[in-house]
């Protein structure tokens, strides 16, 4: 009896594909977890992102779709240590088994601490960091913005501490959300309108943060659009995030940091009651050196109305009288003994003439005496005139110099009796005030004034003057 051999089926490539496909999800778990080393990451233009894990026996390729790769807060790099979480399926077009991941984490770390140090790097590389480029803060500022929650306990905290500390002060809150998806991208965006609109808000600082939480609720603040717009940003800010143990990214790039949002408010203003104080200490110091000022030009007032030239005005006049009665006495006496010698000379001469010629000599010598005599007259009379031309230029000036002088010609000066000082304009007059008018005979009038009236005759106030001598 024969036997009817079978054929042996014959599969297409799409079919086995399909069966080791089929065979896979039967005999796979749906979910597995896979740590291995990160090999030839790439993330192409679709966004989509490919890769291997590695270990020392085997590799496995990798997928990553783009809405799973969002959800990644650190930056995937080859060689890294991570642990994938996903599914084995297989590409049927390539006919390969793929590990298509879903959750991508750093191995031994946390990945938003990761994150955190990579983007730390990358901003410090960046220059973000650099105290250089970090704006001062105002001393006393006068408008305050505030980038935070309108319900969180951090607005509270922010205002209370600034209102105690410098109650001048004007608040703007400028709400935003601080925590979720949406957080980083508000927050940027205030800073960058506020700065917009700074000509008309005329903003000093802005104090930008919340209270504390977990890494993952503060994680609006280590994001890069945060950074880059509290590094742009004309105002000065002060970033406020969490409590004291807490640092974020806007912490290192912000002008200055608050390590609580009440001492933000701190740090933003000064203490009203020190500034106070400092004022006081500067009035005091004013004070001081104006007493002094005053003492001394008192000092050098009086010592000027004591010299002589105030006491007797006619001094230097007289003086210079004097010397000059002096020096022409002395040039009389000169002239006197030259002329005596000149005659007695004269006399030798004549007589030595009556021995040879008299007659001829004679003329001669005393046509020679009486140049001589009038020469000398000359000189004496012109030097006396100038002289007196010296004393009259001396006497004019000592008598433009004395102060009675103006008052002889009919004029007087008014001085108020409260403030001593000279009344030159009705500005500094007032209704009621006391007035002094001193005369030229050293008199004084004190008069009470009743009425001042403007050059137009127009009457500013009405009333009569009083006046006692």
């Amino acid at each position: 009896m024969s036997a009817v051999r079978k054929e042996a089926r014959i599969y297409s490539i799409a079919e086995v594909t399909t069966l080791v496909k089929v065979a896979l999800e039967e005999r796979l778990p749906g979910r597995l977890t896979v740590a291995g080393q990160l090999g030839d990451f790439r993330q192409v233009s679709s966004g989509h992102c490919y890769f291997t894990l590695k270990d020392a026996d085997s590799v496995l390729p990798c997928v990553m779709w783009k809405s799973d790769f969002r959800e990644v807060k650190f930056r995937p790099e080859t060689g890294m240590a991570v642990i994938a979480t996903g599914h084995i399926d297989v590409y049927l077009p390539g006919g390969r088994y793929q590990f298509y991941t879903d959750r991508l984490q750093p191995a031994g770390v946390g990945s938003l601490q990761l994150a955190f140090e990579q983007m730390k790097q990358r901003l410090a590389a960046a220059g973000l960091f650099d105290d250089a480029r970090k704006k001062p803060l105002p001393r006393y500022p006068m408008r305050i913005g505030i980038v935070t929650s309108p319900t969180g306990a951090a607005i509270e905290d922010i205002a209370d501490s600034i209102y105690v500390r410098w109650p001048c002060a004007k608040m703007f809150l400028f709400p935003v959300s601080v925590q979720g998806d949406t957080a980083a991208g508000e927050i940027a965006a205030a800073i960058r309108e506020l700065n917009r609109r700074n000509k008309r808000l005329r903003l000093e600082v802005l104090i930008v943060g919340r209270g504390g939480g977990s890494l993952e609720d503060l994680w609006a603040f280590n994001e890069e659009v945060v950074a880059r717009a509290i590094a742009a940003s004309k105002i000065p800010i002060i970033s406020a995030v969490g409590h004291e143990i807490d640092t974020t990214i806007a912490d290192f790039v912000a002008d200055a940091r608050a390590s609580t949002p009440t001492k933000a408010g701190m740090i933003a203003v000064p203490d009203i009651i020190d500034v106070m104080d400092e004022i006081n200490g500067i009035h005091r110091r004013i004070e001081r050196d104006l007493k002094s000022r005053l003492e001394l030009s008192r000092q050098q007032v009086r010592g000027l109305a004591s010299s002589a030239v105030f006491k007797t005005p006619r001094w230097l006049a007289a003086s210079a009288a004097q010397r000059i009665d002096e020096l022409t006495g002395r040039v009389g006496q000169a002239v006197h003994g030259r002329l005596q010698r000149l005659r007695d000379r004269l006399r030798g001469h004549l007589d030595e003439i009556r021995r040879i010629e008299p007659h001829r000599l004679l003329g001669d010598k005393r046509l020679e005496m009486n140049c001589l005599e009038h020469a000398v007259r000359t000189a004496v009379t012109a030097a006396a005139g100038k002289k007196r031309l010296l004393l009259t230029a001396a006497e004019n000036r000592v008598s433009a110099l004395d102060p009675r002088a103006v008052l002889r010609r009919g004029y007087s000066i008014t001085i108020g009796r409260d403030s001593g000082a000279v009344i030159t304009s009705a500005d500094q007059v007032r209704i009621g005030q006391v007035l002094v008018t001193e005369l030229a005979d050293r008199k004084r009038i004190d008069s009470r004034v009743e009425e001042i009236q403007t050059g137009s005759d127009d009457r500013r106030d009405h009333g009569t003057e009083e006046s006692k001598t």
